[in-house]
């Protein structure tokens, strides 16, 4: 029997490095956040919530987020933890445990996400790249509590380092994917993209 799994996308930044929604900053001729999202439910996921909140109204406008269920995070300046739990509240009731992914982070492959899908067997996992730790994170259904409870940004990061529970570690090739905080992320990504 396969389990249910759901997976959550983060993008309801802010971005006020960025002085504008990095959601729909171009990216191979579409919204950023759009690849995040495609890529997302091309997946193996039972479900798909897409978290929004900063420009809103304009994201939904300009992503097709077509299967996926949309929670928005109407306290999306309090950090990414805020959206986490808004997205979990539209987590079916059968989910055994969710991948958190980054809206901003379109470099993360199906099969990257696939791999955590399958390979993931405790309350957290972490995807293992060539020069460290980075997002795919799987977080078991016995921890969404714990989830709920987080405050801020980099909370998850806290949560994985906190001892509270082990930590598997999924390997993956290549270095970790970028994400874009500010315009020389964004000008790195493009420059990444076409070198390759």
């Amino acid at each position: 029997m396969s389990r249910f799994v759901a997976g959550l996308v983060l993008g309801a930044g802010v971005s006020r490095r960025l002085g504008q929604p990095k959601q729909l900053l171009p990216y191979r001729g579409r919204p950023l956040l759009q690849t995040a999202v495609d890529n997302a439910l091309a997946a193996a996921f039972s479900q798909v919530v897409v978290a929004i909140g900063g420009a809103a109204p304009e994201v939904r406008a300009s992503i097709d987020f077509g299967s996926a269920s949309v929670a928005e995070n109407v306290h999306f300046t309090t950090g990414c933890s805020s959206s986490i739990v808004a997205a979990l509240d539209m987590v079916d009731a059968e989910t055994s445990g969710v991948v958190l992914l980054l809206g901003d982070q379109p470099g993360v492959s199906t099969a990257t996400i696939d791999r955590v899908i399958t390979e993931a067997n405790g309350s957290l996992a972490v995807t293992r790249y060539a020069d460290g730790r980075g997002h795919p994170l799987w977080f078991g259904r016995e921890i969404f509590d714990d989830l709920r409870k987080l405050k801020g940004d980099k909370a998850v990061w806290k949560l994985l380092e906190s001892g509270s529970y082990p930590v598997q570690e999924i390997v993956c090739d290549g270095p970790i994917p970028g994400d874009v905080d500010t315009w020389e992320d964004y000008e790195s990504l493009l420059a990444s993209e076409r070198a390759s």
